[in-house]
């Protein structure tokens, strides 16, 4: 009906009258459908468009009323009623109104990519305001039942206020969508950008021939595929590597799953060294660097004998309690020769950070793991001898109770699941021989010392100390001072004298130092060129050592008057 009624008219006056239906969506509609007031409107052109359909330019003149309907076919006519425009009253409220409507319009054109800029032109060279407010009502982006009913509306102050309204809430939604696409074009192109320069930092350490971060997630897959680790750990590894792999190499997180990734791989998940189960091997080489010992010696071979029998035993746990100098640290050095196992040992004197045992949380800066799994990666074994030297040294304070800490590392039932807060996985210490060092069991934690088989290692008779110093600390000193065998002979009765009149001790530390001391007087003679008795006799020693230090006052019976023999006591011997 509407392309009919248009044809018509363009043939005639060009002149119809354009009226909005109360519902869009009905096609064919009745005289009732439509909206009462509608505007007489001028046909400049019409257009057959491509597809068929008809497209036409008009123009709006002013506005009607419907009155009555004169027919229906072929198109709809009826009578009108003509509207009279009232001028616009012009205060100083209205042109501000009318001046702030030709602003934001401006605005919304500027911000409107789909608007040519020339519409901006147009608007600034409007001088009426009912124009104005006709133009920009009829261009702005609105519903049609809000249109229509800034159509109807007679008072134009009210039709400003409403066009005024409409475009605020186009300018606003106009901000928010540009704000919207801004902060994504930003994220995109910081994308974009990150993405260049991994290309870029890429091609550059592949041309410098070092590994890409690509090539470097490969290499840590390919090495983890050898490892003997269980499914879980195998699970964490793998997802942790996946993160890896998503991740910017510049973000401060990469360096710390690199390094934890990198932890993982490098320790000994079930990779075992083999015992070395001959006995009579064994027994020589503890007797060859230790004398005496004796009850050391049989604990440890009676371990290696059940060992031999029965493969999967758990470690002992051996607490070796002496005074300073008897050879408790190094007797652990020996174990680890005898059973063919790697050695690692660990100084707990003064340690007081419960962290140094169990490990940081990786949330922490600089965090790393406790010295058990540090020493068991040096170790590259899951079954090392591990010695703890100076267990009773270890201190307390704010950061925690070290010693609280070495209970779970400590305690053959829990052992095989030790988790270390930095690891977060758990590890199988259970077949890790531990031999712990204290020099008195006051200072050592009640549970921690339930925990341990205590073994004392006394002191040395005279005998056995001239002994050691003939076998082991004369050859030592001697070595390390450049002198040959034929250069000096230090005889038994000499090396008494020393221990007697010039040491006072358990251990040997203080026989090694004076016997250093007699080489070094030697040494000296040989340099110089000067002649002496090889051979060294009381005489050279005073000389050397200087006047006896202890004076050995034997009372064969308690017959003098004011004398008793007594008996003293310390921790690092007696007399």
């Amino acid at each position: 009906k509407s392309i009919k009624l248009i044809k018509e008219a363009y043939k005639a006056d060009k002149i119809i009258g354009v009226v909005a239906q109360k519902d869009s969506n009905i096609d064919d509609p009745t005289f009732d459908d439509l909206n009462k007031i509608g505007t007489v409107a001028y046909i400049i052109k019409m257009l057959q468009m491509p597809d068929g359909s008809t497209t036409v330019i008009i123009q709006g003149k002013k506005r009607f009323q419907l009155g009555e309907q004169l027919q229906s076919e072929p198109y709809m006519k009826a009578t009108i009623t003509p509207f009279n425009e009232a001028k616009p009253k012009r205060d100083k409220e209205f042109n501000a109104m009318v001046s702030s409507l030709k602003e934001m319009a401006i605005q919304i054109i500027k911000m409107s990519p789909n608007i040519p800029t020339d519409a901006s032109f147009a608007i600034k060279n409007i001088e009426s305001p009912s124009f104005l407010i006709n133009f920009i009502s009829s261009n702005m982006n609105a519903e049609v039942v809000y249109k229509q009913k800034m159509l109807e509306e007679i008072e134009w102050r009210t039709r400003a206020q409403m066009v005024l309204e409409q475009l605020s809430k186009e300018l606003q939604m106009l901000e928010l969508k540009n704000q919207i696409q801004s902060k994504v074009r930003v994220d995109i192109d910081k994308q974009q950008r990150e993405y260049f320069l991994h290309q870029q930092l890429k091609t550059i350490q592949e041309e410098l021939g070092g590994d890409s971060p690509d090539k470097e997630v490969q290499n840590m897959r390919e090495r983890g595929k050898s490892k003997k680790w269980g499914k879980e750990v195998a699970e964490i590894f793998n997802k942790e590597l996946d993160k890896l792999q998503r991740m910017n190499p510049a973000a401060a997180e990469y360096s710390v799953i690199i390094n934890y990734l990198e932890l993982l791989l490098e320790l000994p998940w079930n990779e075992f060294t083999k015992d070395n189960f001959d006995l009579k091997r064994a027994q020589k080489v503890l007797d060859k660097d230790h004398f005496g010992l004796e009850k050391v010696k049989d604990r440890i071979l009676e371990y290696l004998a059940v060992l031999k029998l029965k493969s999967n035993m758990k470690a002992p746990i051996l607490c070796l309690v002496g005074p300073p100098g008897v050879g408790k640290t190094s007797l652990g050095k020996s174990i680890a020769k005898a059973l063919g196992r790697k050695y690692v040992r660990v100084a707990l004197g003064g340690v007081r950070d419960e962290a140094e045992i169990r490990g940081h949380r990786k949330t922490y800066i600089g965090a790393m793991p406790g010295r058990v799994m540090q020493s068991i990666k040096k170790a590259k074994s899951s079954n090392p001898v591990f010695v703890l030297d100076e267990i009773d040294k270890i201190g307390n304070d704010f950061r925690g109770d070290p010693s609280s800490a070495l209970l779970e590392v400590l305690d053959p039932e829990q052992n095989n699941a030790f988790n270390d807060h930095y690891v977060e996985l758990d590890f199988d210490l259970s077949k890790v021989m531990f031999v712990a060092t204290a020099n008195s069991l006051s200072g050592i934690h009640p549970a921690l010392r339930d925990r341990m088989e205590i073994i004392e290692v006394n002191g040395y008779t005279i005998e056995e100390k001239v002994e050691i110093a003939k076998q082991y600390l004369v050859p030592k000193q001697r070595e390390e001072h450049g002198l040959k065998a034929k250069d000096i002979t230090i005889k038994a009765s000499i090396l008494e004298k020393i221990v007697e009149d010039y040491t006072r001790e358990s251990g040997v530390r203080g026989l090694e130092k004076k016997v250093a001391t007699l080489i070094r007087g030697i040494a000296k003679s040989v340099a110089i060129g000067e002649e002496y008795n090889p051979t060294l006799n009381a005489a050279d020693v005073e000389r050397i050592l200087g006047a006896p230090i202890f004076d050995k006052e034997q009372y064969q019976d308690n017959k003098t008057a004011g004398v008793v023999t007594g008996l003293a006591w310390t921790q690092v011997g007696g007399d």
